[in-house]
């Protein structure tokens, strides 16, 4: 049975040759009916027995995977395949005062929520993933101790690009709730509110009138104190620091 001859070659999108690329075509039915390599200088060729329409596809490290439809003839194909590279992110993770953070779990998830590769930093804090399809990303961080963050980071078709991330800590807040006579402890219902109006956390008071609010994030709050007349006073949290905020309620 006489056979054709399909050949070509396989480019990067700078149109640089690429040697070493898998060649697999298909017929189809689906069915391998040929195998190859591309050669140092890209090119590449089948010798195939059917004609008609056939699938190549195509993959090489550092590339994102390529099928095309090949139409054979009886006098052979030409077809030349571009692959599109693919990309790479790095980045230090640090605290709000410039340390990198070690042992920090960094994720990258895709537009659909999946997520493609994590990786935790170095001692030195740094993180690197390869081989990424250009695209959207959510670049979720998080570290023992500090607040997570995540951010969108957009991946070019080829290159790499460098996203550093600032992990700050929650504040710790504490207080006493006395009355404002006597300096007595008392127990009351403690709230601890944003300037927009929320409702952040809210706890009630120890035995000795202490109360204590973890992980609050830095900004402008009121804490309410309630079980007696209520008490609202203002409250600056600065992130990472622990603030004292004692309350007097009078009766």
């Amino acid at each position: 049975m006489d056979s054709s001859l399909i050949r070509g070659r396989v480019l990067g999108a700078d149109g640089a040759l690429i040697g070493r690329a898998a060649l697999t075509l298909i017929d189809a039915g689906g069915r391998q009916v040929g195998r190859t390599s591309s050669e140092v200088d890209g090119t590449y060729h089948f010798n195939v027995a059917a004609s008609g329409g056939h699938v190549l596809i195509v993959t090489a490290p550092g590339h994102q995977p390529q099928a095309v439809t090949v139409m054979v003839e009886p006098n052979g194909a030409r077809v030349d395949v571009t692959l599109a590279g693919t990309s790479g992110l790095s980045g230090l993770v640090h605290s709000a005062g410039g340390a990198p953070v070690p042992s920090a779990a960094v994720t990258i998830a895709d537009g659909r929520g999946e997520v493609v590769a994590s990786r935790v930093t170095g001692a030195d804090g740094c993180y690197s993933f390869d081989e990424l399809v250009a695209g959207s990303y959510t670049l979720a961080v998080s570290a023992a101790t500090l607040r997570p963050v995540a951010m969108t980071v957009t991946i070019p078709a080829t290159g790499r690009i460098t996203q550093d991330v600032e992990l700050a800590g929650g504040a710790r807040v504490r207080g006493v709730v006395r009355t404002n006579g006597s300096g007595r402890a008392v127990e009351a219902r403690v709230t601890l509110v944003d300037a927009e109006g929320v409702v952040i956390a809210a706890t009630a008071t120890e035995s000795d009138g202490s109360y204590v609010f973890e992980d609050v994030p830095e900004g402008e709050y009121t804490i309410i104190a309630t079980g007696y007349p209520p008490a609202a006073s203002a409250l600056r949290v600065a992130g990472g620091n622990q603030r004292r905020h004692d309350i007097e309620l009078s009766f």
